[in-house]
């Protein structure tokens, strides 16, 4: 078997370190999530077309400021990053049966949502008001209910 010639160790030497590079900085953003840009609230260059239409608020362009947890429904929720159709409906379905949210951190008790995926939503993420029960009409004691 002839030996590599010098050129032919120069470029494996070369792909290997490019690979390794590659690597590293993988590593870097799975471990430093709140680095990235998309989960600064900035514009995340490497999102898709499709899935920058989903994130896109109806009022104008960008990325969507707040999800309230206790008002959005199975779109609004699939639309956050790292939550697909199967995690937004246990979400919901969490919601149903245990009530709504009081705060953020309360998402964590979600089977599938751990502490990295909670820390990319959590600048997404609110909880806003729980919804208002309506209110019943008073008696008066001089004549009929207020409207």
């Amino acid at each position: 078997m002839p030996a590599w010639t010098p050129a032919e160790r120069r470029g494996a030497l070369l792909v290997a370190l490019l690979l390794s590079l590659g690597a590293a900085r993988d590593l870097w953003r799975a471990t430093h999530p709140r680095m990235t840009p998309a989960c600064q609230g900035a514009a995340d260059r490497s999102v898709g077309p499709a899935e920058s239409a989903a994130v896109a608020s109806p009022g104008g362009g960008g990325v969507a400021a707040n999800v309230d947890l206790n008002q959005a429904g199975l779109a609004e929720l699939d639309a956050l990053p790292g939550i697909g159709p199967v995690l937004a409906g246990r979400i919901l379905r969490h919601r149903n049966a245990h009530g709504p949210f009081r705060e953020p951190e309360d998402l964590l008790a979600v089977p599938g949502i751990g502490p990295r995926l909670f820390e990319r939503l959590r600048p997404r993420i609110r909880v806003g008001a729980r919804p208002a029960a309506k209110a019943l009409p008073v008696a008066r004691p001089d004549g009929p209910p207020a409207p």
